[in-house]
């Protein structure tokens, strides 16, 4: 079968998750990648990428998102994708000459659009999507914040994708039928690494200019204990502070080897912390779905969740000294998500397969 697969480009989890269904998809079809930003950084060395555009938020003081800023930055990409402009023609002709049976996207816009506009079927896989499809217990406010994310959400996916398959390190019920939700999506670099307990703390931001403030670097550089820092993009050891630049292998053997993690809430992050059962300290973006992501892993018992105003030193040996606590929370060895996804994905692209979507 000829698959067309979109990543999004803002950060590095969709990538990853990326990382671990490609090879096992590539065994049994034909694959084509559209990837932008991040993604394509991380994908184009292993993989013939074609790259297209991104989104991606702006964020103001106190790591907020800037949504004026952020709409304005977008608005000639929303644009390009209501009146087919250049990256959506683009896009358009690459499928067309390709012509895929089946389009995957990982929350990436311009595939989506691309395959409604020519009748190609769609799987969405993401993990966002557990936030619109799924019964997730919220209250009124943050209720109302997420029906307005995911009018959002839906309408840079071009509206609802014919299957659906959720990534998520936890699991609320679907709310509809061809909806799949699967467990963490871990890359084979990550089932291949083995655990250790260094003496050293891993940092990692997905937007390190925001998030790596005076105030962060001042607490982790009166840490008595080495600190191994991605993200923010600086190189180089300054006292106790190990700046690396970003790398697949790299930060997998960071995360195997270090004593807990400090980091933004992505999805894919956590289910990889939380595979190598390392405690972990949340800095959230300024998003429904990170909030929740550290909401849950701090009802799990296996971390804590903080903000930037509240980050200081104490807070981190108060982290640190929790470290055995949290260790014991920590569920068993997860499911394979990774099966489970490909699996899915199979299955719905055998479905949708020779069909026109609507």
């Amino acid at each position: 079968m000829r698959i067309a697969y979109g990543i999004h480009g803002y950060g590095r989890g969709h990538a990853v998750r990326a990382l671990a269904v490609l090879p096992e998809l590539a065994r049994r079809h034909e694959l084509f990648i559209l990837a932008g930003g991040e993604a394509y950084k991380a994908l184009h060395a292993d993989y013939r990428v074609v790259r297209i555009p991104t989104f991606k938020y702006q964020l103001g003081r106190g790591g907020r998102l800037a949504a004026c800023r952020t709409l304005l930055r977008a608005a000639p990409k929303v644009m390009d994708l209501s009146v087919r402009g250049p990256a959506l023609e683009m896009v358009c002709e690459v499928l067309e000459e390709v012509a895929p049976q089946v389009v995957v996207s990982d929350s990436e816009a311009w595939t989506h659009a691309a395959a409604k506009r020519l009748k190609i079927p769609r799987i969405s896989f993401d993990h966002f999507g557990v936030l619109v499809y799924c019964r997730w217990p919220m209250g009124w406010a943050r209720r109302l914040q997420n029906r307005m994310e995911a009018r959002v959400y839906h309408g840079l996916m071009s509206g609802p994708a014919q299957r659906i398959v959720i990534a998520s390190f936890y699991a609320p019920p679907p709310r509809r039928d061809g909806v799949r939700v699967v467990g963490p999506v871990l890359r084979e670099a990550v089932l291949r690494a083995a655990p250790s307990r260094g003496e050293y703390l891993l940092v990692y931001f997905s937007n390190g200019p925001v998030h790596f403030t005076a105030r962060v670097e001042e607490a982790l550089r009166a840490l008595d204990l080495p600190v191994v820092v991605y993200g923010v993009g600086r190189q180089g050891t300054d006292a106790n502070l190990d700046f690396r630049p970003p790398s697949n292998t790299g930060f997998v053997a960071d995360l195997a080897g270090c004593r807990a993690v400090f980091a933004t809430a992505g999805n894919q992050l956590i289910c990889e912390a939380m595979h190598f059962r390392k405690p972990m300290l949340l800095l959230p973006e300024d998003s429904l779905e990170q909030r929740l992501n550290a909401i849950a892993v701090r009802r799990m018992g296996v971390g804590m969740r903080t903000s930037r105003k509240k980050v200081c030193v104490e807070q981190l040996r108060a982290f640190l000294a929790g470290e055995a606590r949290y260790v014991e929370s920590f569920p068993g060895r997860p499911t394979d998500g990774r099966a489970q996804a490909v699996e899915a994905i199979n299955h719905f692209a055998e479905e949708l397969a020779g069909t026109r979507s609507q």
